[in-house]
């Protein structure tokens, strides 16, 4: 069984300890479970968004031949740079079709297990200079367009981590205790968050 994580810093883990980032987490558990017939990869790298993990399958997938992937992109995707004169770093009709062809990608090199996960609030909500919106507004845009890849397709499963997570602020969890102070990236808390939603679906995507 091969399991690949294929995202961005929220799976890679940024300025948290390996062995407390959720990704890790799940992986330890998947070989407990699995046993030594179970091999993890986590192909995920800071910064990235879907145009630049295409770009990456060859090497950073396919070649693996997965199993099942877990799919988690745009954060990054729905950035606003000032040197883009207004535009995001890549527009939600590509976004859209990144997030496909990635889908697409992975099932032609053996997945037959597709998660693909919304991402958790931020509290950037201060409106960009050179844009029309807050970073965080984009992030709800870019979630609601995850969530029409999901529904459009039968191989695809939804983990809706905004959900998730909303549903835990209205019980009382505070968003800053969850966040570094970059008001972004996951804390300890955070990955806790993401291990809890996350563990579920994926083992009951692998039949386990």
């Amino acid at each position: 069984m091969r399991v690949v994580f294929f995202g961005d810093s929220i799976c890679f883990g940024e300025k948290v300890s390996p062995h407390k980032i959720w990704t890790t987490r799940i992986a330890r558990e998947l070989e407990d479970r699995i046993g030594d017939d179970c091999l993890v990869i986590n192909s995920s790298v800071n910064g990235n968004t879907t145009r630049l993990a295409l770009e990456r399958m060859p090497s950073d997938v396919q070649k693996y031949e997965p199993d099942a992937m877990l799919i988690q992109f745009g954060m990054n995707d729905c950035n606003y740079w000032a040197t883009d004169r207004g535009c995001p770093r890549v527009s939600p009709k590509a976004f859209q079709a990144n997030l496909h062809e990635i889908a697409d990608r992975s099932l032609a090199f053996g997945a037959h297990a597709l998660i693909l996960q919304t991402n958790h609030p931020t509290l950037r909500t201060t409106t960009f200079d050179y844009a029309d919106r807050s970073y965080q507004e984009s992030n709800e845009q870019y979630n609601e367009l995850i969530r029409e890849v999901a529904g459009s397709r039968s191989d695809i499963r939804l983990i809706d981590m905004e959900t998730a997570w909303l549903s835990e602020l209205e019980e009382g969890l505070s968003l800053s205790g969850l966040l570094l102070e970059d008001e972004l990236h996951l804390d300890v808390q955070g990955h806790d968050l993401y291990f809890k939603t996350t563990l579920g679906p994926v083992c009951e995507s692998l039949g386990l």
